[in-house]
């Protein structure tokens, strides 16, 4: 579906904003009724805290190494601001759970779906909110209301909450049989939204934090992330998931953000587009070395 997206796109198949409407779908759709399937059988422990607190660990890490990197190589403020955007958040939803259902099974998911809604999620609506205000082309200002605001009235995030209050209730089978092809349709409409976003033509003076960008997000942090977790004595599924969804590539929606945000945005498609297509070399290299 994903060489399908991009043969669409090259010879104007379908209408230019098919793939927004693909991820609105995905977003009110596909997520919300995969969540409300699998979280609702999920027996929560301790250390399901881990899964939501390792996301805002590997925030904190991109973001000193981006400005550590920025500051030796001079970037001007775009570049910064794009970088500390796009390197610390992941698609963890969109590619991550698809690609987790993928490698690790069916009852890998929920591990990434509370590594996605509450650890990147909130980060882009929080985080992400204040980077956008600091760097954008444009002033605003950060208002909780508009930030609790947009928390709250997500849909896939409502879903989990709502997931949550299900879990002590016995789910009849009328609920999953109707729940269930609505939630199988998430990986080949996400990988066609993908396919019709990708563009490939980057700017030779982006090669540097394009590359740097990268190798961060999806080598330097999972690395990192995992190399604590063993110093710790970390291991199993669980936190291979983990390491997993901490190598996805840059947010689509936040690069999205950054290109409306005027920050840089042939670079920020460029981030995008490449870090789905290195994905595919680098996370089944990442499985087979955590596994």
């Amino acid at each position: 579906m994903l060489i399908a997206g991009i043969i669409f796109r090259r010879f104007n198949v379908f209408p230019e904003n098919s793939s927004q409407v693909l991820n609105q779908f995905v977003i009110y759709v596909s997520l919300p009724a995969l969540i409300l399937i699998t979280i609702p059988k999920l027996q929560l422990s301790q250390n399901f805290a881990i899964v939501a607190l390792t996301p805002w660990l590997a925030l904190l890490i991109s973001v000193l190494l981006v400005l550590l990197l920025s500051h030796f190589f001079n970037w001007d403020r775009q570049t910064k601001g794009v970088l500390l955007l796009l390197v610390p958040l992941g698609n963890t939803s969109f590619l991550g759970i698809p690609m987790v259902k993928a490698f690790f099974g069916e009852d890998a998911v929920s591990y990434a779906v509370i590594y996605d809604q509450l650890g990147s999620f909130l980060a882009l609506s929080i985080y992400g909110s204040i980077v956008l205000v600091m760097f954008g082309k444009e002033n605003h200002s950060i208002s909780f209301q508009n930030i609790l605001k947009k928390v709250i009235t997500f849909p896939p995030f409502l879903c989990l909450l709502t997931a949550f209050a299900l879990q002590n209730i016995e789910l009849s089978s009328l609920y999953f049989s109707v729940l269930t092809p609505l939630a199988n349709t998430l990986v080949p409409v996400v990988m066609l939204a993908v396919g019709l976003q990708m563009q490939l033509k980057p700017e030779s003076s982006h090669l540097i934090p394009l590359v740097s960008g990268l190798v961060l997000k999806m080598i330097v942090v999972p690395f990192l992330i995992y190399f604590i977790f063993r110093v710790v004595g970390f291991n199993g599924k669980m936190y291979q998931v983990i390491v997993f969804e901490s190598a996805m590539p840059p947010m689509i929606s936040a690069g999205a953000l950054a290109i409306m945000a005027g920050l840089s945005p042939k670079l920020s498609a460029s981030l995008v587009a490449y870090g789905v297509i290195v994905s595919f070399v680098v996370l089944p290299l990442l499985y087979f070395l955590i596994d």
